[in-house]
């Protein structure tokens, strides 16, 4: 299979449109949630905290197969379910026990992400 290079696109339309796509496909890449972000989320409207909800249960999915990659990487596993199953109902409280527990600790800047990996890790240690 031939993949065209930078150098077929001979036109200069064409190697600007090239690259125009390579630098949006770039820009549009989504960053995590901070903190004020889901907290303002949740404020919108009624179903705000619905939204909040859904995400973080994306984001503890997402923080367990982090995990996950990385242990088969080689990393020291923090995470261990030890055959525990884990709800998307739990989420939210997990997230909510761990901003308690260490309320001041974080910042409105941090993204949500860290929050659930010190709640997934306090929770279910090693």
């Amino acid at each position: 299979m031939h993949f065209p290079t930078f150098s077929t696109f001979s036109t200069p339309l064409a190697r600007t449109a090239v690259l125009l796509l390579a630098c949006a496909s770039v820009a549009t890449t989504s960053s995590a949630m901070s903190l004020r972000e889901l907290r303002t989320l949740a404020k919108t409207d009624k179903q705000g905290d619905n939204y909040v909800r859904y995400y973080l249960v994306g984001v503890m999915e997402g923080v367990l197969e982090a995990h996950a990659q990385d242990v088969r990487a080689g990393a020291t596993p923090t995470i261990c379910l030890n055959g525990r199953r884990l709800a998307p109902s739990m989420a939210q409280g997990l997230y909510d026990t761990e901003r308690q527990r260490n309320e001041g600790l974080y910042e409105a800047d941090m993204p949500a992400q860290w929050v659930m990996t010190q709640a997934l890790a306090t929770v279910y240690p090693c």
